[in-house]
């Protein structure tokens, strides 16, 4: 049981904020080290990714043209191959009281990615080729196979599939199972579960001392460790001069749904397209005898949502019932989740130590933190206790200028394409030279938003056009850009 912070007043040699995948499994790897930790947060995960998450714990099927162009791009996808190859050992390590190889975790035999009529060749098409050109490089195993004979795919003909390929070895898990696995570990390793949020960083003499909780008490800690999500931001404000040097978090809001299938029946693969329009692409897993999720939303905010917009639910059961299956809307609604993705200002993680001696974060990591969960939380590990890590965490040091691996030219044309693919997903029907008019127009606008921003730096293309739309976004970019150049300047 969560234990309150009243119960054993001892400072604690780490304590990480955040007791989502990343939070936990962190905390489980320090204590299984014999450290004194405790883990923060609220047991119902209010708008945390992990819960409401399909946790598809592949690497190949979210690779797209974008990630293999750049050098941050390649590492993210060593990362999540060489996590990948860790997940059996880790699950085994979570079965309860040692029995079993934790594979009953899994809900998915592999991934079936699809290619089909909807969206943009320019990214549905060049993603899918993207996929096959990175498990070639990897030596990764996959198969083609006729759509006609995938299991259980049933669209509409206006979006059937033109190819898919099977990739045996990316599988899904039980996201909500492996929380309360996690936990159970957790505390069995002698971890202290305490069930209040972080409100603010405790600091003095140029260093952190711990943390207050939404009680008041001041919790003392020798290191602390960021790892709430979009929700870290807050915590990190109340340390106002080193925020302004890091790139704020927002959200990457998605929708999902839980759905009892009409006629009880649910595909053994999880079955996916390909990334697309600023998403993670539609992606339905399975979730037991006859249930399903029902995922594809990824919606930048500037600030974690709790609730979905009707619009998005709409969108979402749209995309499932006509790409995937025409009886899924004959089936039954069990649940609307809602996730907040943690997103830096510039896209990339946020890991390693702050420039507030003791204080970490361990976020940022966008649709890769359930995937990343057992290497990161090795090698943060490892840096907390000061050891050599496998892998290059300064590459995405939380204080820094902003990451920009294109040019802003490169930048605003990805955004026009997938802005015209959001309208080609959402079945738009207008005459057919219309788009060729609508693209020269974003492509004016976005630039000129581009270049009102900053003279040098430029949002990744999702920010780009969310900061359309939302001020205090195209304000905290300006505010980070400022910083960053005054920072530059000594």
């Amino acid at each position: 049981m969560p234990a309150t912070p009243t119960e054993d007043n001892r400072p604690h040699d780490v304590v990480v904020v955040g007791n989502g995948s990343l939070g936990l499994s962190l905390g489980l790897t320090l204590a299984r080290r014999g450290i004194r930790v405790a883990v923060l947060g609220r047991p119902h995960r209010p708008g945390a990714a992990s819960s409401a998450a399909g946790a598809m714990i592949g690497t190949f099927g979210e690779v797209t043209t974008t990630l293999l162009k750049s050098e941050y791009g390649r590492t993210k996808l060593d990362w999540a191959y060489q996590a990948s190859k860790l997940w059996p050992e880790w699950l085994a390590g979570l079965a309860p009281d040692g029995d079993g190889d934790g594979s009953d975790l899994l809900t998915a035999d592999g991934t079936v990615v699809l290619l089909n009529t909807v969206g943009l060749p320019e990214i549905d098409t060049q993603n899918y080729k993207a996929i096959r050109t990175a498990l070639v490089e990897y030596g990764e195993k996959y198969e083609d196979v006729d759509p006609e004979d995938v299991e259980w795919l049933d669209a509409e003909p206006t979006a059937r599939p033109l190819q898919a390929m099977f990739l045996p070895n990316e599988h899904a898990v039980n996201s909500h199972e492996l929380l309360v696995r996690l936990e159970r570990a957790f505390l069995a390793a002698g971890g202290t579960l305490i069930a209040e949020q972080a409100t603010r960083v405790d600091q003095g003499g140029g260093r952190v001392r711990g943390v207050e909780l939404e009680s008041g008490t001041v919790l003392s800690a020798g290191q602390v460790v960021l790892a709430a999500g979009a929700a870290t931001q807050t915590v990190l404000d109340t340390v106002p001069e080193l925020a302004a040097r890091i790139p704020r978090l927002i959200s990457g809001y998605g929708v999902s749904a839980l759905v009892d299938t009409e006629d009880g029946t649910s595909p053994r693969s999880v079955l996916r397209t390909p990334n697309r329009a600023f998403a993670c692409g539609l992606h339905v897993v399975p979730r037991g005898s006859g249930q399903v999720y029902v995922g594809a939303t990824n919606i930048i905010s500037p600030e974690p949502r709790e609730t979905a917009l009707i619009s998005d639910v709409l969108f979402l059961l749209n995309c499932g019932n006509r790409q995937i299956r025409r009886n899924l809307g004959e089936s039954g609604l069990r649940k609307i989740q809602v996730g907040n993705r943690p997103v830096a200002l510039d896209g990339m993680p946020l890991l390693g130590e702050t420039g507030l001696d003791g204080l970490w974060m361990m976020t940022g990591t966008y649709r890769d933190g359930l995937t990343l969960t057992p290497l990161l939380a090795r090698e943060m590990t490892a840096a907390l206790l000061g050891e050599e890590t496998s892998i290059d965490l300064g590459l995405f040091g939380p204080v820094r200028a902003p990451i920009q691996p294109f040019s802003r030219a490169e930048i605003v044309e990805t955004t026009v394409t997938h802005m015209l693919a959001t309208g080609y997903e959402s079945d738009w029907t207008v005459p057919v030279e219309w788009p060729f008019t609508i693209e020269h127009y974003l492509r004016v606008a976005y630039t000129r938003i581009a270049d009102e921003f900053d003279p040098a730096f430029t949002p990744p293309p999702e920010l780009l056009a969310s900061s359309r739309i939302h001020p205090s976004l195209a304000q905290a970019l300006r505010d980070y850009y400022a910083a960053s150049h005054a920072a530059a300047a000594g």
